[in-house]
This record gives structure tokens, C-alpha cells and sequence, in this order.
């Protein structure tokens, strides 16, 4: 049975040092425009999220999987469908390709539903959960410069690639975001965990401020499901 796993990484770029006084300059002037670049885009991200109550959007998620000893990618599987996140705490995925499936939660309890087997994860949510799936911010639950080391992979006019590492121990080495950066908008996420895989997470279509029912966040086991109880 398919787990979730939320959103995306990249890669940090250091600037090479070349040895000369010119390079050296230019090397301390492009990190200078990364620091300023990755503040500002983690505050237009901070204060777009911070009036936004709901957000629905469709996602193309892939996953890279890493063989352990191997180092190169071993496996990609790709899925999409529509997601929804409201605050506090509460979200909705639903899986339409390859296969159906419904990851959802009211904060306090998350079920994983594989319609396919009738097989239902009944699991308790925790703060890695809201980080690491989520995006604790995305959910009125977190400050990004608090939890995160911000630092900026890629800068355009129009768009910033950020890298967050986590300010303390968790279970994945860094998380991604691709912004706008005059709306602050998250068009993509990344997470990369400790083993060396990443699950990237593209938004389109996305829409704010649609007040859902609480109904929405809450599931019950259809009759004939086979219910794991991970929660207790």
C-alpha cells in the first residue's frame, strides 16, 4: 500500500572560488544577491500564507527512489490528482492516477485510503508530518526562518528556488521550494529525506479562500475496509 509522502528538495549551488581577486569578488557579490534574494522571497512566501485561510490546487507528483549502496536513481513513480490544505492543520489529497487513493486529515488524525485493497491507515499526526508532508506554514503552524535555514539556489527576476534546512533534527535533510517572487506563491516543493530520496511536488491551477466544509477533512472507512489502527 502506497504511504505519503508530501513535497520537494533541491540541491544547494556554492559558488566555486577561483583563486583570483577578480573571481573572489564576484564570487562574495553573487552570495550577497542569494542572501538577499532568499530573505526576501521566504517573506513574500511568509506574508502571502499568513492571509490565506484555504488552498486548493491540482499536483504532479513524482518520487525518485535511491538504491542504498548505489547512489544513482533506482526508481521513479509519478501520480497526480487535486489537494487541498486549510488551516489549522488540515489537508486533503486525492490521488486520481496511477491508481485512486485519499490521504487525509483534520489535524489530529491522518488516514491513508487504498480503494483498490479496502485498506484504510488510521495514524496519529505529528509535527514531522506537518513539516515534512505539508509544509507546517502552508498550514498556519509555522514561520519558515524559525524552523529553517534559508538559502537560495536560484534567483530570476520572476522566480526564486529556495533550500530549507531544517534548524533541528528531523527526519528528511532538506526541503525545496520554487516561489514567485513578487506574490510569493509556491509553485513546487521538493523533500529530500536522510536516504537520498526525493518526492517533487508541482502546483498548478490553484485557487484560495474557498471556505471548505469541516466534512471535507473527515473519513470514514466505507463498510468492508480493513481498517489499521496506527494511532493508538
Amino acid at each position: 500500500m502506497r504511504t505519503f509522502h508530501g513535497v520537494l528538495a533541491g540541491l544547494l549551488v556554492i559558488a566555486s572560488f577561483a583563486g583570483s581577486n577578480g573571481d573572489a569578488a564576484d564570487d562574495a557579490a553573487l552570495r550577497m544577491e542569494r542572501s538577499r534574494c532568499a530573505a526576501a522571497a521566504a517573506q513574500a512566501v511568509q506574508s502571502r500564507y499568513e492571509s490565506v485561510e484555504d488552498l486548493s490546487a491540482r499536483f504532479d507528483q513524482r518520487t525518485r527512489s535511491v538504491a542504498l549502496g548505489v547512489g544513482s536513481a533506482a526508481e521513479s513513480t509519478q501520480s497526480s490528482g487535486r489537494v487541498l490544505f486549510a488551516k489549522p492543520g488540515r489537508m486533503r489529497w486525492e490521488y486520481e492516477s496511477p491508481r485512486p487513493s485519499l490521504v487525509v486529515s483534520d489535524g489530529a488524525i491522518m488516514w491513508v485510503f487504498d480503494p483498490e485493497s479496502k485498506e484504510a491507515q488510521r495514524l496519529r499526526v505529528t509535527g514531522s508530518y506537518l513539516t515534512g508532508a505539508a509544509l507546517s506554514f502552508l498550514l498556519g503552524t509555522g514561520r519558515l526562518e524559525d524552523e529553517f535555514i534559508v538559502t537560495a539556489e536560484e534567483c530570476t527576476d520572476a522566480t526564486a528556488r529556495l533550500v530549507l534546512t531544517p534548524r533541528k533534527e528531523a527526519s528528511y535533510e532538506r526541503l525545496g521550494l520554487e516561489v514567485a517572487r513578487q506574490t510569493g506563491e509556491v509553485r513546487s516543493t521538493a523533500i529530500s529525506d536522510l536516504f537520498g530520496n526525493v518526492t517533487e511536488v508541482a502546483f498548478t491551477d490553484l485557487e484560495t479562500n474557498g471556505s471548505p466544509p469541516a466534512a471535507t477533512f473527515q473519513f470514514v472507512p466505507p463498510t468492508g475496509t480493513r481498517v489499521i489502527d496506527l494511532a493508538n
